[in-house]
């Protein structure tokens, strides 16, 4: 469900608006969704854990002008428009989904076989809380004032849950 433009928490991203019809994307989040797919996986599957070294972090810009979908010239144009510190709280975000990643990507080859299906969890649910975090911001088109990420504390936290 879409946030309002009437919602209180809801906050222009800068002076400048996006043409009409311009709108951010959420196909960007298939990226993170897919190593998520790949992540689940290894519980049951531990060649995915390949599949899943091989998955690479591409930016918003690059994922659109990479692709064919006719919304990436809107996407990227929306993108743009956002003011400096939505957008680097976007890329905060997706820096802090990528480090966990490569975390528990490099993890997963050091943890005993009994303990693949707690790291897993433990980070599939960091992860699919960050998504869900990016596609509200998303979805709002920008206009939704995202918290500061903290990648180190996020670390941390995945870090204490692990030895845990």
């Amino acid at each position: 469900m879409s946030a309002s433009a009437t919602d209180p928490a809801l906050t222009a991203a800068d002076s400048s608006s996006p043409e009409p019809g311009d709108a951010l994307s959420t196909d960007y989040l298939n990226r993170y969704s897919e190593a998520l797919m790949l992540l689940e996986m290894t519980t049951c599957d531990r060649s995915m854990l390949a599949e899943l070294k091989a998955w690479r972090a591409v930016g918003y810009l690059e994922h659109f002008r990479q692709s064919r979908l006719r919304c990436a010239e809107e996407a990227q144009r929306a993108y743009r428009t956002l003011g400096p510190a939505q957008a680097e709280r976007f890329e905060e975000l997706c820096t802090a989904m990528n480090r966990l990643v490569a975390t528990v990507s490099a993890l997963l080859d050091d943890v005993p076989e009994q303990d693949v299906a707690l790291v897993v969890e433990v980070a599939a649910r960091a992860l699919r809380r960050l998504i869900g975090q990016a596609a509200t911001f998303i979805n709002a088109n920008g206009r939704i004032e995202l918290a500061r990420v903290d990648v180190d504390a996020l670390q941390a936290e995945i870090d204490r849950l692990l030895a845990s």
